[in-house]
């Protein structure tokens, strides 16, 4: 039977630091403004209008409404980082069976 070991910590480190590394290059060849308005969300993530929708409906989303639906680019890179859990929600299980 094939053993493999699995270092869930080494995969997540590998992860952030694509991440990372992806998120800066999207920065450098697009630059972005201060502010997004949702039309640039939705073409920035390549989602839908309805996803748009429901990110904006979430409570810890960062919009502003005072002026029109407007996003803070650096609260949303932070927003992404606070709720990108794919490594802990996928890999619990192996670090559970070690």
């Amino acid at each position: 039977m094939l053993n493999i070991a699995f270092d869930p910590e080494a995969l997540r480190s590998i992860i952030r630091e694509e991440v990372r590394a992806a998120v800066s290059e999207a920065v450098k060849t697009k630059e972005l403004p201060i502010l997004i308005t949702r039309k640039e969300l939705m073409e920035l993530f390549h989602i839908s209008q309805t996803k748009v929708t429901e990110l904006l409906g979430r409570s810890d989303f960062p919009v502003m409404r005072e002026a029109g639906i407007l996003i803070p680019t650096h609260l949303l890179f932070k927003w992404i980082e606070r709720n990108t859990n794919w490594v802990e929600d996928n890999t619990s299980y192996f670090s559970s069976v070690g």
